[in-house]
C-alpha cells in the first residue's frame, strides 16, 4: 500500500471527522478519513466499521494486548496456501516479516503514521481472510462489494473478528468460519497431513485442490443433510449425516452447459408434462416438425399458440409457425417417451434447470456424460424421490408415489423439510484419503487458476 507509506505530510489543521477535531484525532482516524487511501483496502466499509467499534484505537500495534494477537495473526497470513488460498491478497508488499518483527517487538507505540498503516493493513488482511475463507474471493453469487456492505445470512467479517478479540482465540474463530460440508473437509485434513511437505511434484496438485476449495465455498453449505451434483464427476451424491448415496447423472453440454447454483429441493413431480424451452423448440425441433408431418404425433407433442390455446398440426399452421416461431410453444405430454420420465424434481432457479428421469436410460452406460441441455437427468430417479420421502418423514408415501410412476399419473409430493441441492463444478475430490481427478469438461479451470494467482 504504497501511497498509505507515503502519507502526504500537510494536512489541515482544521477538519472534522466524526464530529471531532481531526488535528486531536489519531493517525487511525486521519488515515481512515481519507478516501482514496481506502481503494487501496479490499474491504474498507468493514475496516471503517471494526475501528468504529474499536473508537479507533490500535489493536494490533498496542502493547497492552497480548503480543500472542499479533503472533496468531502474522500465523494466520503465513498459512493462507495450507488453507487453499493464494499468499497475495493480504498486503503481503507493505506487511513484510521486517514490519512485522519490528512491531512484534515493540514495548510501546506511538501514533505515527507508519503504525497507524500497519495496523489498518493487518485489519484489511484479516477481514479478507475471512471473507475468502468462508465466500471464496471470486464467488458468483456475491461481489465483494455486497460481502463488505451486507450482513449475508448472519455472516458479518467484522463480527467474526471482533468475536475473535473477545475470545482471545483468533486463529480457531477465524478457522472456523469455513465451510463444513463433507468435501471441503476432505479437503482441508488433506492438506493439513500434505502441504508443505516439499514434494514438488504436488505443486500442480494443491493449485487444483485451491481451485476447488474455493468453488466448495461459493456453495455456504452448513448442514448434514444436502444434494451435491458434481458436474465434472456425472454424479449426485445424497449426502446425509450417516449415509452418502451416489447416483449417476447426465449433464448439459459444453455448447449447453449446467449452471453453478444453490437452491433447496421443495417437491417432485409424477408423471410431468414437458413444456420445450424456446430455444430448444425453434432451433432443433421445428426443423424435424416441418420435415415429418408426424413428429409431433410420434413423439407426443402438442402445438400451442401464444394464449396457450391447442392449435393442430395442419401444414398450413405449420407454415405460419414456421414464420413466426417465437409466436408458438410445444409441450410434451407424460407418458414413457417424455423426456423428463416419470418424475422431476423442483428447485428455484434463475436458469429454468431442474433435476429428473429420463426415458433415455441407456445413456447411463456411457462414460462420458455431457449431453443434456443444461438440466440433469438422474439415473434411478424413482429411488431418489424414495429417498427425499423417506427423509421427510413420509415413508408411507413411498408406495403411492411408485404407484403414479408406474401409471404415468401426474402428483406433486411437497417436502416438508425441503432439502439444499449444489450443483457444483469440481474437478477433483478426496476419495479414501486420494486426490481423484475429472475432466475439465468446461474448461474453467485454466480461467479459475489465472483469477487466484497462485
Amino acid at each position: 500500500m504504497k501511497t498509505l507509506l507515503n502519507w502526504i505530510t500537510v494536512i489541515f489543521s482544521i477538519t472534522f471527522f466524526h464530529g471531532q477535531d481531526i488535528s486531536a484525532a489519531n493517525q487511525i482516524a486521519i488515515v481512515l478519513r481519507d478516501k482514496a487511501e481506502l481503494t487501496e483496502l479490499h474491504f474498507p466499509k468493514s475496516v471503517n466499521q471494526f475501528y468504529h467499534q474499536h473508537g479507533f484505537e490500535y489493536v494490533w500495534i498496542n502493547p497492552s494486548v497480548k503480543k500472542s494477537l499479533l503472533q496468531d495473526a502474522i500465523l494466520l497470513l503465513k498459512d493462507t496456501g495450507k488453507r487453499g488460498l493464494s499468499s497475495k491478497d493480504y498486503h503481503g508488499q507493505s506487511l513484510t516479516p521486517e514490519i512485522l518483527n519490528i512491531v512484534a517487538e515493540q514495548t510501546q507505540y506511538t501514533d505515527t503514521k507508519e503504525n497507524a498503516v500497519t495496523d489498518i493493513l493487518m485489519t484489511d488482511a484479516l477481514i479478507t481472510y475471512i471473507n475468502y475463507l468462508h465466500f471464496g474471493k471470486y464467488n458468483p453469487f456475491y461481489s465483494s462489494s455486497f460481502i463488505d456492505g451486507n450482513n449475508i445470512e448472519g455472516f458479518k467479517a467484522v463480527e467474526i473478528l471482533h468475536q475473535a478479540l473477545q475470545k482471545d482465540d483468533l486463529q480457531k474463530t477465524v478457522l472456523d468460519v469455513q465451510p463444513e460440508i463433507k468435501e471441503y473437509v476432505d479437503f482441508q485434513n488433506y492438506l493439513n497431513v500434505n502441504y508443505g511437505d516439499g514434494v514438488k511434484s504436488r505443486e500442480e496438485e494443491f493449485k487444483k485442490i485451491a481451485i476447488n476449495m474455493e468453488r466448495l465455498r461459493w456453495m455456504d453449505a452448513s448442514r448434514d443433510t444436502y444434494l451435491l451434483v458434481n458436474i465434472p464427476a456425472y454424479s449426485l451424491d445424497f449426502v446425509q449425516k450417516d449415509r452418502i448415496l451416489h447416483y449417476k447423472v447426465i449433464v448439459g453440454k459444453p455448447s449447453t452447459p449446467s449452471p453453478v447454483l444453490k437452491s433447496t429441493v421443495d417437491y417432485f413431480t409424477t408423471a410431468p408434462d414437458w413444456k420445450v424451452p424456446q430455444n430448444i423448440f425453434v432451433k432443433e425441433m421445428l426443423p424435424k416438425i416441418v420435415k415429418n408431418s408426424r413428429y409431433l404425433e410420434d413423439h407426443h407433442y402438442s402445438l400451442y399458440d401464444r394464449s396457450g390455446k391447442a392449435i393442430p398440426a395442419t401444414s398450413s399452421n405449420l407454415k405460419q409457425i414456421y414464420k413466426n416461431p417465437y409466436q408458438y410453444s410445444i409441450r410434451q405430454s407424460s407418458g414413457c417417451d417424455n423426456a423428463l420420465g416419470a418424475v422431476v424434481f423442483r428447485f428455484s432457479n434463475s436458469y429454468g434447470v431442474y433435476l429428473h428421469d429420463t426415458s433415455q436410460k441407456q445413456l447411463f452406460e456411457k462414460t462420458q456424460r455431457a449431453l443434456s441441455h443444461g438440466c440433469i437427468r438422474v439415473e434411478n430417479a424413482g429411488d431418489l424421490a424414495a429417498r427425499l420421502l423417506k427423509y421427510d418423514g413420509a415413508e408411507k408415501e413411498i408406495p403411492l408415489m411408485k404407484s403414479f410412476m408406474d401409471r404415468y399419473e401426474r402428483k406433486d409430493f411437497v417436502l416438508k423439510q425441503p432439502v439444499p441441492i449444489m450443483i457444483a463444478y469440481l474437478t477433483c475430490l478426496i476419495k479414501n484419503g486420494k486426490v481423484v481427478f475429472y475432466n475439465d469438461i468446461y474448461n474453467l479451470d485454466p480461467i479459475l487458476e489465472r483469477k487466484l494467482q497462485f
